[in-house]
């Protein structure tokens, strides 16, 4: 049985939590209330006492906006805290799982995005993202770096959550249409976390940076008028009447995003042996779960 520290408590921890029955692992969930990543005395105590076999960040400043106006709070939990666990796994040895995201790229052009390829970050997140990328690849040997995009689950925020609630309440939408990527559930996401894990605990060489996302590609307005398709066929009944696709710029926004968000996952499967759902799927599951709770989380 593989014993796993988890740092963190949003929709991909949940996630983990969740998906961990259909896998040899034990896992140890530290909240970011319990304690915050920064705190290395803390999580150094939380080693000696767990003895963990692996380390699972899933703790991130992820507010991409407040990012911009508080960029030494997301400096401080994206990278340096990152930095400091590094310099932890590295001295007792441990596997360390992190995960990132599209946003370390430019966005330019139209080509799916490879691991080795040249990161330009646009926004304080992104940056912030690629600082704690640089730390746990100058300072581990064995470590996983997954980039992943546009999260969505039945818990927590996430733009499927919003989409619906905006749906809900107005009669017009307006959805940005250029920015193209693969929405990928946390549930997924987890399964593939786990899956690798348990194959680099016997293949230490398989360490390294990771795409893993949905198969296929959307936009977020085509992710919206998906997710109202597919929200009413199960018989949900929405006040919204049109949605209408809009520019990024002529989108009102303190953030500059990236237009591509595309993710190659070739490289993941083909170590991993693991073949990546389609979003429409992937989505499909997140709404089924969401709309068939008895009360919405």
């Amino acid at each position: 049985m593989l014993k796993i520290l988890l740092l963190g408590n949003g929709q991909l921890a949940r996630a983990l939590i969740e998906c961990s029955c259909h896998f040899p692992v034990q896992i140890t969930q530290v909240t970011t209330a319990q304690c915050r990543l920064e705190n290395t005395t803390g999580i150094r105590s939380l080693i000696i006492k767990e003895k963990p076999d692996v380390i699972i960040n899933a703790a991130a400043f992820t507010n991409v906006e407040l990012a911009e106006s508080q960029p030494d709070l997301a400096w401080l939990v994206n990278a340096a805290a990152v930095d400091g666990l590094a310099k932890l796994v590295s001295e007792y040895d441990i596997l360390l799982v992190h995960i990132s995201t599209d946003y370390v790229f430019g966005g330019q052009g139209i080509t799916p995005w490879c691991e080795e390829d040249q990161t330009a970050p646009l926004n304080v997140y992104g940056k912030t993202k690629r600082g704690g990328e640089v730390a746990i690849i100058g300072l581990c040997e064995k470590y996983l770096l997954f980039r992943t995009s546009w999260l969505h689950s039945p818990w927590c925020s996430n733009f499927i959550k919003s989409m619906l609630t905006l749906g809900m309440n107005k009669e017009h939408l307006s959805v940005v249409s250029d920015q193209i990527g693969a929405p990928t559930s946390a549930s997924m996401l987890a399964e593939a976390m786990l899956h690798a894990i348990l194959v680099t605990t016997r293949k230490p060489e398989l360490s390294g940076v990771y795409h893993v996302a949905a198969q296929g590609e959307t936009s977020w307005y085509d992710l919206a008028k998906y997710c109202f398709s597919v929200s009413s066929s199960m018989g949900i009944v929405f006040k919204v009447k049109s949605i209408e696709p809009v520019l990024s710029d002529d989108y009102p926004s303190v953030v500059l995003r990236p237009l591509n968000s595309r993710l190659n996952t070739d490289k993941f499967s083909r170590c991993f042996g693991m073949t990546l759902p389609i979003w429409q799927d992937d989505v499909s599951t997140t709404l089924r779960s969401l709309l068939c709770q008895p009360e919405h989380e």
